[in-house]
């Protein structure tokens, strides 16, 4: 089992959904955010589930899907950080997450 971090952006990401979401229904924002938390719980027993983002040639960078919802992930060592949650339709770009 590792240990999952979540980066400043990605905790950021999370918020800005939950925002979104809010407008018009906060309960639904609730229930979208903890899904995400719960998706993510996996990856302590299961660092590489996910398939490698095909944007970067880097094995150890991950993404798990969970609705429309990308959640980009880097496998180190002894833990796992969450980089971004970024939505399907938008542009991968290095700006989206600071630590690669």
């Amino acid at each position: 089992m590792v240990k999952v971090k979540w980066s400043k952006e990605s905790l950021e990401d999370l918020k800005n959904i939950a925002k979104f979401i809010a407008l018009d229904s906060y309960y639904y924002a609730k229930v979208f955010v903890g899904k995400i938390v719960s998706t993510v719980e996996h990856l302590e027993y299961f660092p590489h589930v996910g398939r490698k983002v095909p944007e970067l040639d880097d094995q150890n960078v991950r993404e798990i899907i969970y609705k429309d919802y990308r959640i980009i992930y880097q496998v180190e060592s002894d833990f796992i950080e969450i980089l971004t949650v970024i939505h399907g339709s938008r542009l991968l770009k290095k700006n989206n997450f600071a630590d690669i």
